[in-house]
Order: C-alpha cells, then sequence, then structure tokens
C-alpha cells in the first residue's frame, strides 16, 4: 500500500481508502453485518483513511461504521465526514448555518464513537450558498477545529469551478482538502485541470468514486444514475471490450484514478469485504497501458460528459 500526504495535513493516508456511503445502502440493499466486516476488511489490508457523511442512507451509515469503528485501534485510521446535506424521513434536506453545522459535528461524533474527527467538510457545495459557505459555514468548523473537536476542514463537490470560489474568498488555510467526485476516472480527468491551482493554495486532494459511481462496473448503474443515455452505453461497451481481453473494467478503473500521486488517495464504496480485497489488489497492479488506452478511446465520444447532481 502507498501512503500520501493531503495537502499539508500531516495526514498520510492509503492511496486507495473506504467510502463508507454504501454502509447507508446508497447504491444497493445492505447486509449490515457484511457491511462491518468490509470495514474490518479495509484496515486489515492498509487502508487508513475512511470517508463518510450524515447524508449516507439518512443516518444509516454513520450508525453502521461506528458500530465498526468500536472495535477498530482509533491509531490505525483516519475518519472524514460531513456537514450541510441530510436526510429526513426518506427527504434529502440541506442546512449550511453555523448551528447546524457545529450540531451535526456532535451528532456525528456520538454516532461514530469517537471523541475527534480527523476531517471534517462541507458537504456538496454545489447545493449551497456559497456565500453562505464563506462566511458562516467554514467559520464555525475553523472554530470547532481551533476547539480540537476536529482536526482539519475541507469541502466537497461535484462542480470543480465552485471549489476556486470558496478557497479564494476565505482566509488562507481556512480550506485544507477538497473532495472530488467523477472527475478523475477513466471517462472524465477534469479534476486534473484545477490540480495546480489546488497545489499553489496548499490544499490536498481527495478523488473519489473510481467506479463513477457504478457507471465503470460489470454490474452496471443503479437505476438512479444520473448518467446520460449516451454516456451509459459507451460505459456499456468498455465493460465487454475489458471482458473480451480477459480483464475486468474494475481493475483498469482503479489503476487509473490512484496513478496520479498528486491526488492523495482515492475513495471507493462497497459493503462485500470480498470486493474491498479486490480493489486492494486492483490498486497493487500497474496498469495495462495498452488497455487503458483502449478503454479511453471508447468513451471519446462522451468524454468529460458530466450530470448534475441529485
Amino acid at each position: 500500500m502507498e501512503y500520501r500526504e493531503i495537502g499539508k495535513t500531516g495526514m498520510k493516508v492509503s492511496h486507495i481508502s473506504f467510502g463508507a456511503s454504501s454502509l447507508g445502502g446508497v447504491f444497493h440493499s445492505l447486509k449490515e453485518e457484511m457491511g462491518i466486516e468490509a470495514v474490518y476488511t479495509a484496515v486489515d489490508n492498509g487502508i487508513n483513511f475512511i470517508d463518510v457523511s450524515p447524508y449516507y442512507g439518512h443516518l444509516k451509515a454513520e450508525t453502521v461504521l461506528g458500530k465498526a469503528l468500536k472495535n477498530i485501534d482509533r491509531r490505525l485510521y483516519y475518519l472524514s465526514t460531513k456537514v450541510g446535506r441530510y436526510g429526513k424521513d426518506g427527504m434529502n434536506c440541506w442546512d449550511y448555518s453555523a448551528q447546524k453545522a457545529k450540531e451535526s459535528v456532535y451528532e456525528s461524533l456520538e454516532r461514530l464513537n469517537l471523541d475527534y474527527i480527523d476531517l471534517i467538510n462541507v458537504h456538496d457545495i454545489e447545493f449551497s450558498d456559497l456565500e453562505q459557505v464563506c462566511n458562516e459555514t467554514l467559520p464555525a468548523l475553523v472554530e470547532l477545529r481551533n476547539m480540537g473537536i476536529v482536526r482539519h476542514v475541507g469541502i466537497t463537490n461535484l462542480n470543480l469551478r465552485h471549489f476556486g470560489y470558496v478557497i479564494d474568498h476565505v482566509p488562507e488555510g481556512t480550506v485544507e482538502s477538497i473532495l472530488s467526485f467523477c472527475h478523475y476516472t477513466l471517462n472524465d480527468d477534469a479534476l486534473t485541470d484545477y490540480l495546480d491551482y489546488f497545489e499553489s493554495k496548499g490544499v490536498g486532494v481527495i478523488n473519489a468514486s473510481p467506479y463513477s459511481m457504478g457507471l465503470l462496473t460489470e454490474r452496471g448503474t443503479p437505476d438512479w444514475h444520473p448518467a446520460p443515455a449516451a454516456l451509459k452505453r459507451l460505459s456499456a461497451k468498455a465493460v465487454e471490450h475489458c471482458k473480451s481481453k480477459g480483464v475486468s473494467i474494475e481493475q483498469i478503473a482503479v489503476s487509473f484514478s490512484i496513478s496520479n500521486p498528486r491526488i492523495a488517495t482515492t475513495l471507493f464504496s462497497t459493503t462485500n469485504p470480498e470486493n474491498v480485497l479486490k480493489t486492494v489488489r486492483y490498486a497493487a497492479m500497474p496498469p495495462d497501458v495498452g488497455l487503458l488506452n483502449e478503454v479511453r478511446k471508447i468513451f471519446e465520444p462522451g468524454y468529460r460528459d458530466t450530470w448534475v447532481n441529485s
């Protein structure tokens, strides 16, 4: 396992990391005991960064993860969670107020059975009033950082251009990391356009979803996946091409997403311990450059096509 520092935080994290969204049943149905075992398997195999949110499964992911963390040495992992995006009674909701951000942190600590959070993020800022994030949400989190309740502060977003606005409109050092998803994958490498900027600001980069939320898998996308139909067709073609070469598209997807040393880590999510082991193996394999180029050629008509988050 390779370890890279997230910006200037001092957190040296595994280059492939565990995203706990699946523990909330976000992608497919969940067997809780299996999900907990998946967390154990990840940590036992050198993964030391775990990311979650109260939004995933509307508190369920944090609750299930908390049960797992009770039995794991706190020195073996860094924990990242979020504020700003939530769910109640089956409905999505958002609240980026300072009061809610602080309340959410303490509630997450209780669900996760932790005394502090290594990285707290403002979740999916594309849904927010960016002025509120700059003037209210982030200052509240910095206050908690100064108290030692959280150790580091970051922001997450689908729309890449929003990152720069927020970073440029808060005091230097406020934002220590960004978490981007689905923008450093086989079908979309738009994140690379921003790496120089993030480095110039001392901001670490976390990449999420090497499988593009199921788009780059043999299993295929869940029904709710927001990718355009044309992109889904290209994905199916790429999956079959990889199969014809005796390689799973998942292997190529992971090899690509972890290949850039300027990106600290890439988060994947599963509730299946066997899939954790597979992904760890994929991360240890050198990329098949020839096949990688063939797959990216397939995606060329829809390369960097994106979608609206929901």
